[in-house]
């Protein structure tokens, strides 16, 4: 069964830095691009940074730019999210799941929510101004 666990979330003040970690399991890692999404209460998921470790190719929304920093771990199975800087609107339930679409790329091209499945369960991440 596919399965992915995100953790590493918690409570920061702002200007601080987490590192979130999502362990997949029951496909082939490399051939499937992994996403982190967040989502606050009243408001749509949104994509927040994904990469294809097929080709390499990342994804930052703009307001996460220059400041999260997405990497995989093939030997691990793992995706993490480095956040640095953090900002009292990052607080938002991180979770992340896997492209449907095999050897996917975001080299010019954006990533389609609906393109996602096997939501892990989310983190919660809190900052604090």
């Amino acid at each position: 069964d596919v399965q992915l666990q995100a953790s590493g979330g918690g409570l920061v003040q702002a200007g601080g830095s987490l590192r979130l970690s999502c362990v997949a399991s029951g496909f082939t890692f490399d051939d499937y691009p992994i996403g982190w999404f967040r989502q606050v209460p009243g408001k749509e998921r949104e994509a927040v940074s994904c990469i294809s470790s097929s080709d390499g190719s990342t994804y930052y929304t703009d307001s996460v730019k220059g400041r999260f920093t997405i990497s995989s771990d093939s030997a691990k199975n793992t995706v993490y999210l480095q956040m640095n800087s953090l900002k009292p609107e990052d607080t938002a339930v991180y979770s992340c799941a896997v492209e449907t679409i095999m050897g996917g790329s975001y080299y010019g091209k954006k990533p389609d929510i609906r393109d996602f499945a096997y939501w892990g369960q989310g983190t919660l991440v809190t900052v604090s101004s």
